[in-house]
């Protein structure tokens, strides 16, 4: 079983080795691309919403609690779990577009 995994890794590693330096640069600034974008999300929903705007956000309210409140305390967890999808379904398919998926 550990000697094929090992065996897949390998696979994968010399997709990598077989890939042009030019495609090897396009896949990683693509990669840095989507990195930035849910960077950037993460920021705006952690900081933003549960520091900064908070006195704004908790003129709403949700299920009887203060938005800025039902952000720092769980919104941000919520978010936190989709960006973390979102990347997985990103990079496979980019994976799948430079030819170095795992399947």
């Amino acid at each position: 079983m550990v000697a094929k995994e090992q065996g897949k890794r390998s696979q994968a590693i010399l997709k990598y080795k077989i890939m042009s330096k030019k495609k090897l640069e396009e896949y990683w600034q693509k990669n840095l691309k989507l990195l930035t974008k849910l960077l950037v999300v993460w920021f705006v929903v952690s900081y933003g919403c549960a520091i900064l705007f908070v006195d704004v956000l908790n003129k709403i309210q949700i299920g009887g609690y203060k938005l800025g409140f039902w952000f720092a305390q769980q919104g941000a967890i919520y978010v936190f779990v989709i960006i973390i999808f979102i990347y997985v379904r990103q990079m496979n398919k980019l994976d799948e577009e430079y030819g170095v998926s795992e399947e």
